[in-house]
């Protein structure tokens, strides 16, 4: 009976411990069951080889081990004390490992044991228990249990969502509350597929030079992130409130707009971003438009160019408004010319309709940061920065670490490697070929791509092989395919093209091939080696 209750308790933990991957799976979708569910659908083979290939391994190694061990030992009671703990320990060691793993697993978006998923687990492992409990009481193997984890944290999910929405409205009221408290309070909100984290951060360093700004910190743009920055951050002195708005389903952003209530917006750029869940680009550009939409008559929107979504956003709002864009694009309010990339950074001409300009430097690279740039001082410039207080502050920007950030030294290392976005890989590779010295990338492919990644990884080797001389493919073989062969199809030398599995290997690669004065490009976020077929 003591035993019973041990392994019903330690199974249940184990359990809970395991799935971690389903609780990040949860949190990345912002806790919203329908994302969890599409998870579900699209993880079914991994949930097969796993959780119920494991599962009716434990249960049958419980089943026939004690008829094992008869070969050995003579009592039968001692035979199924020993067997039932090696397989409880085996189990709880398997599952500890693969808790583990998964927990230490490199992800864009990294698992966070927050207050809310320590409340969810804490559901989780009652639920753990009680159904463990039952599979005891009707002799049926409670190891079956670990087959239904990713379910089980489903219903977990549904019983304490009641509790976590009425939670989140009190912050959310309380956030309201607070920023409507401030009068003269300046708000700005930031959105787009691409880019929005970029410009929040380089447009909060470019406004601190005349007041006193809060951005939202990291990738904080969701109602709870928000409401967290306001309520735990937001002081009187403050003059400038920064808001990066995210969006998963239509009509998230007009939830964001109701908290912050924005007199000013940027819109960077529409994408398949999250094509999953909003279903169309249609509904990401409206979701998007939200944010402009939700303006004061006295609000003003600026926005970015080369979007065909993007123009004809623009053409429909009706607030004060300007655009911004590269060489050429005339109509653009400010434009940048004359774009140089270097081991020290970029150069370019700053130009503005009204006839002013200045020559401009930075330590970021590619002509998508050139565009965030310009995006943020398009606003600082409308929040009364002078031309020259601007090209002051670009020259003092500080690269975001793993989204082009230039690392000099014997050997130029460009880090990309928090990179997701097609046209950022494909610039990015313009900016390795203007670089000096042997140009080598590092990179697994490009993953999310609203059901496209086979094309776009192909259009990416197609690419690289006019822009570097040697190329490291980690892990992630499906794609990895599709980038050899739109290499070799543009005519690059098959023996200039390296496999790994995971970066240990391509650390070893890496030191074989490059010598001092050349550039490494670590383009798009590489995971640990994961047989994709």
């Amino acid at each position: 009976m003591l035993f019973k209750i041990v392994e019903i308790v330690m199974v249940a933990v184990a359990c809970c411990a395991a799935s971690v991957n389903a609780i990040h799976a949860l949190q990345a979708g912002r806790y919203q069951l329908p994302a969890y569910r599409h998870w579900l659908t699209r993880s079914r083979d991994r949930i097969l080889k796993e959780n119920v290939l494991w599962a009716f391994l434990a249960a049958a190694l419980s089943l026939y081990l004690p008829v094992l061990l008869s070969m050995f030992m003579a009592g039968e009671e001692a035979r199924r004390a020993l067997s039932g703990w090696l397989v409880l320990l085996l189990f709880v060691a398997l599952m500890a490992w693969i808790g583990w793993r998964d927990y230490s697993r490199p992800s864009k978006r990294p698992f966070v044991v927050t207050q809310r998923v320590r409340r969810l687990l804490s559901v989780l492992l009652a639920l753990c228990l009680a159904l463990a409990a039952l599979l005891g009481a009707v002799s049926i193997p409670v190891y079956f249990l670990y087959a239904a984890m990713p379910f089980i944290v489903q219903l977990a999910a549904t019983i304490i969502n009641p509790y976590e929405t009425k939670l989140n409205a009190s912050f959310f009221k309380s956030a309201k509350k607070k920023l409507r408290a401030q009068k003269d309070l300046i708000t700005i909100g930031i959105t787009g597929s691409y880019g929005k984290t970029n410009v929040k951060f380089i447009l909060r360093d470019l406004l601190s030079r005349k007041y006193e700004v809060l951005a939202t910190p990291a990738s904080f743009n969701t109602a709870m992130g928000i409401s967290r920055t306001v309520n735990d951050m937001l002081k009187p002195e403050h003059q400038v409130f920064i808001a990066e708005m995210g969006a998963t389903h239509v009509g998230d952003i007009k939830e964001l707009v109701d908290l912050v209530r924005p007199k000013y917006a940027i819109l960077t750029s529409i994408g398949p971003r999250h094509l999953d869940t909003f279903g169309s680009l249609e509904n990401i550009a409206s979701t998007k438009f939200e944010l402009i939409q939700g303006l004061p008559r006295t609000g003003f929107a600026v926005f970015g160019s080369g979007d065909d979504y993007v123009n004809r956003l623009f053409a429909l709002c009706r607030h004060d408004k300007c655009r911004v864009g590269l060489e050429g694009d005339e109509d653009a309010w400010l434009r940048a010319e004359q774009l140089v990339y270097s081991a020290r950074g970029t150069g370019f001409k700053l130009i503005c309709a009204d006839g002013q300009s200045a020559h401009c430097r930075t330590r970021l690279l590619g002509s998508y940061n050139v565009k965030n740039i310009l995006l943020a001082a398009a606003m600082a410039q409308r929040l009364g920065l002078s031309l020259e207080e601007i090209a002051e502050g670009i020259r003092n920007l500080t690269p975001i670490e793993h989204r082009m950030q230039l690392i000099p030294g014997d050997m130029n290392v460009i880090d990309d490697s928090l990179n997701d976005d097609a046209d950022s890989a494909f610039e990015a590779m313009r900016v390795l070929s203007q670089m000096s010295g042997r140009r080598i990338v590092v990179t697994p492919g490009l993953g999310e791509q609203g059901g496209k990644e086979a094309d776009v990884n192909f259009a990416l080797g197609t690419v690289m092989a006019d822009c570097a001389d040697s190329v490291i493919l980690v892990g992630r073989r499906a794609f990895s395919r599709s980038i050899i062969r739109g290499m070799l199809q543009s005519g690059f030398s098959r023996s200039n093209i390296h496999t790994a599995d995971d970066m240990d290997d391509a650390t070893e690669i890496l030191e074989e091939i490059s010598d001092d004065g050349d550039t490494v490009l670590f383009e798009s976020r590489i995971p640990e080696y994961e047989e994709e077929e």
